[in-house]
């Protein structure tokens, strides 16, 4: 699951920005994946910080509500290394 977007926010689709019709009333989930893949390795993520951990889910529009730190470091180990 991405961040929620409401319909009159800003949101970025095939690389263009568009703004959502008022009249529309939906939230819709939006991914936008960053320039950059992340380059942190298992170790790095083990001795990440929430902050840290949640800035970087955030910048690729994870999920935030995973749980405790720990829960939050294997998602993210999950979702970014290719082990």
């Amino acid at each position: 699951m991405g961040e929620i977007a409401s319909a009159s926010e800003l949101i970025s689709l095939n690389g263009h920005h568009q703004h959502q019709p008022s009249e529309q009333k939906k939230n819709i989930c939006v991914f936008q994946m960053p320039l950059h893949y992340p380059r942190f390795q298992k170790h790095d993520y083990e001795k990440m910080s929430e902050w840290k951990l949640d800035c970087l889910l955030k910048e690729y529009g994870l999920p935030l509500n995973l749980g405790d730190l720990n829960q939050k470091r294997k998602f993210a180990m999950g979702a970014f290394l290719w082990t």
